[in-house]
């Protein structure tokens, strides 16, 4: 009996073992609920697509049409030499401009070897052109000059009539070349684009001239052009009409990248949730600056906390729009001077790059310190929003490592993305890049270069909107330093604390600002007092 009873405690002694390794094991990993799929994997144009709708000649239009012909080899497929050709060869040099016949063979040769290529109304067909889609995706890929009358155009967005696929040019997108500014243009426009989700409607008006450069979309002439998305059970559809730059005025602009995740958006359950994730660190440490400089001392506390200058090893990753960065990173020099022996860099604009290219995962796999630089912070989300890079990422912190970032690289470590609109920055809130942080820390909205560019009531409309989140602003040379629910002020300026879960008072501030010294509990959203 003594014996039986010996042999059934080891077993249940081994099975709690096993359960609390299991247990163990299963927290090795971090909760990762962001998705590749949720962000677009094409963020540009790489040349540049013109849908022309009977716009006339007009000073703007000579402009644009000199620079893409300047030295540049063009090729007009336009037999009866309409308006546009016949000033496209008239503005090219004689040797560089070919105008063939509208057959096909011509036009995939077009493609291989020229610059420019105008295709006027009637040329061909839909069906004709779908069939050389990977010449014209090599052509754009390039940096080509592709010219079209926008009833051709049609074609270039990723569906064409009847939900038929079109070239995909102009990812995402369906183009309405018929459109007009009424009410029931715009919810035909809807109704079509609700068929093919997510999707962006462009509807162009006549006498337009519409762009796609790179990320952007702008128009030239007397019309204008509209973009759509569908609503959802939250949000009414959205309409942006972009109209050609008056005298005094900015040009009328839109981001395509921005319109797509937009419409990815409409096709997700809403964020920010209305019950987020607490904004708790169970293993390593945050260090959120605010940009214009790094507080006294910061620098080495960040390193100690990494394993000092022997052990640490730093990745800094920094926010660029570029597709390359120079391989001398000045970040990368800023470490080194402190006495680091390893430390290296990652840079890519390639989503697919950053979900699965083992080479450029490597150096995040053993990193203790991760170094976000300053800039555009959409850029961050851009690049590496649900890849397998971000997974990475999430994991140095989770095994007891270090993230540190500033301006830019403070507002990326919250899992809502602050002040993300591709084109300025001056509105706080970015519809389709809000779910972009990298969510390091849960449950917040962080903003930076907060009382020197007197971003107060920007984020006093954020939480308003999402009283859910807590928001923090952080002043230049400014930081804290989170671990668990803790942050802890360092520097000469302050950080700000907009708690909507408490009522606020008229006359007062709607925040809580402390100074150097003071602690933040973010889970309870009180100060900590050191006194006690």
């Amino acid at each position: 009996m003594h014996i039986r009873f010996v042999i059934v405690l080891l077993a249940l002694f081994c099975c709690t073992n096993s359960a609390v390794a299991w247990q163990n094991e299963s927290t090795l990993r971090p909760v990762f609920d962001e998705s590749f799929d949720h962000w677009p994997v094409e963020l540009k144009i790489n040349g540049r697509i013109i849908l022309n709708r009977g716009l006339e000649e007009s000073e703007p239009v000579d402009r644009l049409l000199r620079r893409i012909t300047k030295d540049e080899k063009v090729v007009l497929f336009s037999p009866e030499k309409d308006d546009l050709g016949s000033r496209l060869e008239s503005l090219s040099e004689e040797d560089d401009c070919e105008t063939p016949d509208c057959e096909t063979a011509a036009l995939e040769t077009a493609l291989e070897n020229s610059d420019t290529i105008y295709l006027a109304a009637n040329c061909f067909s839909a069906k004709e052109l779908v069939k050389l889609k990977d010449p014209f995706k090599t052509f754009i890929e390039r940096g080509g000059n592709l010219l079209a009358d926008a009833s051709l155009g049609e074609v270039f967005g990723s569906v064409h009539s009847d939900n038929v696929p079109g070239l995909n040019l102009i990812p995402d997108c369906y183009i309405n070349s018929s459109f007009d500014d009424t009410e029931t243009s715009k919810q035909q426009l809807i109704e079509r684009i609700s068929k093919v989700d997510p999707t962006v409607g462009i509807g162009i008006e006549p006498d337009t001239m519409l762009i796609f450069s790179g990320r952007r979309i702008f128009s030239l002439g007397d019309g204008s052009s509209t973009l759509a998305i569908r609503g959802s059970e939250l949000v009414p559809a959205t309409f942006q009409k972009i109209g050609a730059q008056r005298s005094g005025q900015q040009r009328s602009t839109a981001d395509l990248t921005q319109w797509r995740r937009m419409a990815i958006d409409r096709s997700l359950p809403p964020f920010p949730v209305e019950k987020p994730k607490s904004p708790f660190v169970e293993k390593g440490s945050l260090f959120i600056i605010g940009g214009g400089g790094m507080p006294k001392g910061l620098m080495k506390q960040m390193i100690e906390a990494a394993g000092g200058t022997e052990k640490a090893k730093i990745v800094c990753i920094p926010c660029s729009e570029s597709d390359e960065v120079g391989r001398r990173q000045s970040m990368v020099r800023m470490w080194k001077r402190f006495g680091v022996e390893n430390v290296t860099f990652l840079h890519t604009k390639d989503r697919n790059k950053a979900n699965s290219d083992d080479a450029f995962l490597e150096p995040l796999k053993d990193a203790t310190l991760l170094w976000f630089g300053g800039g555009r912070q959409w850029n961050f989300a851009d690049s590496y929003y649900g890849t397998e890079a971000h997974k990475l990422m999430k994991e140095v912190l989770h095994r007891g490592g270090v993230i540190g970032g500033s301006s830019a690289g403070a507002s990326i470590q919250g899992r809502f993305l602050a002040r993300a609109t591709p084109i300025g920055n001056s509105n706080i809130l970015a519809p389709g890049y809000e779910r972009g942080g990298l969510g390091f820390l849960s449950g917040v909205a962080i903003d930076q270069h907060f009382s020197q560019r007197r971003r107060q009531k920007d984020m006093t409309g954020l939480v308003e909107k999402y009283p859910q989140l807590l928001g923090i602003g952080l002043d230049e040379t400014t930081a804290i330093i989170v671990q668990k629910s803790r942050a802890e002020v360092v520097g000469p300026g302050k950080v700000y604390f907009y708690d909507r879960s408490k009522p606020t008072e008229e006359g007062k501030p709607d925040y809580t600002a402390l100074p150097e010294g003071g602690v933040y509990d973010l889970l309870k959203r009180e100060v900590i007092d050191l006194s006690k």
